[in-house]
């Protein structure tokens, strides 16, 4: 949903967004190594994250734009800022907690749900990543930031000429992606056994996989590709071999680009 809100809105591939999720990960296992309960770390990585893709929007990408020659060449020299950001924040995130896995214990039990039943950690995380998506959604539906938000993603000159601050409107979405990301991170930290400064990469393809399968800029597309990517990973790790699970995702996406290149609910 992140990725999907910096594309749809900003039309920036962030292609530095697993970055955001691992740094989620990364204060988390933080916070808890010095005392602070997993969840409530969710109230501090939310804010900082925000900060940052907020900060980095409106110095590197707002410079991009400006020195860029026309929206085409934004699009593509924001997509190289991105992949300089990429590693810089790798970089940083392995010098200050380095290269070694790291991990932490929380509920770790299982809930006696069928058989074998259903490790207690992954179902909070189940449940809280699907509070944030209908709060979020409802944000962008009900609130005045989130008809604006709409309004600069459909026709950003008119919305401009509404009396919209399209940068500002722009820098706050990009914030938006990352704090998504960054609380993704978090939830994803409650339940891995092992945590890597390296895993960044993996996830934004994966990210862009499902934002892709559900429709650029579709926040409930995202919602959708999310949940037929994780049931279609769980079934080849399950059934299959768990080696073949990214295979199977890069299927999917050239399946649906074939078939439907705009995506499940993409227009």
């Amino acid at each position: 949903m992140g990725l999907s809100m910096q594309y749809g809105v900003a039309k920036i591939l962030n292609v530095s967004h697993g970055e955001f999720l691992l740094y989620g990960g990364l204060i988390t296992w933080s916070l808890v190594r010095v005392g602070v309960h997993p969840v409530l770390t969710l109230l501090i990585c939310a804010p900082i994250l925000f900060a940052a893709g907020f900060v980095m929007h409106r110095t590197v990408y707002e410079r991009g734009k400006t020195v860029s020659k026309s929206f085409e060449v934004f699009q593509s020299n924001a997509m190289l800022l991105a992949f300089g950001s990429l590693f810089i924040m790798q970089n940083i995130a392995t010098r200050v907690w380095g290269p070694d896995p790291l991990n932490y214990s929380f509920m770790a039990f299982t809930v006696p749900i069928g058989t074998p039943g259903f490790p207690a950690n992954r179902m909070f995380a189940f449940g809280f990543a699907l509070a944030i998506s209908v709060i979020f959604y409802l944000f962008l539906l009900k609130t005045r930031l989130g008809k604006s938000i709409r309004a600069a993603s459909q026709d950003p000159e008119s919305a401009g000429i509404m009396g919209i601050n399209i940068k500002t409107i722009m820098a706050v979405c990009f914030g938006i992606g990352a704090m998504l990301a960054g609380i993704a991170g978090s939830l994803m930290s409650m339940y891995m056994s092992l945590f890597t400064t390296t895993m960044g990469m993996e996830n934004t393809l994966i990210a862009i996989i499902v934002v892709v399968l559900g429709g650029l800029g579709s926040i409930p597309g995202s919602l959708i590709g999310g949940f037929i990517l994780g049931i279609v990973g769980s079934f080849v790790t399950a059934y299959l071999d768990p080696a073949l699970t990214v295979a199977a995702f890069y299927a999917i996406i050239m399946i649906m680009l074939l078939v439907r290149p705009k995506g499940l609910l993409g227009r």
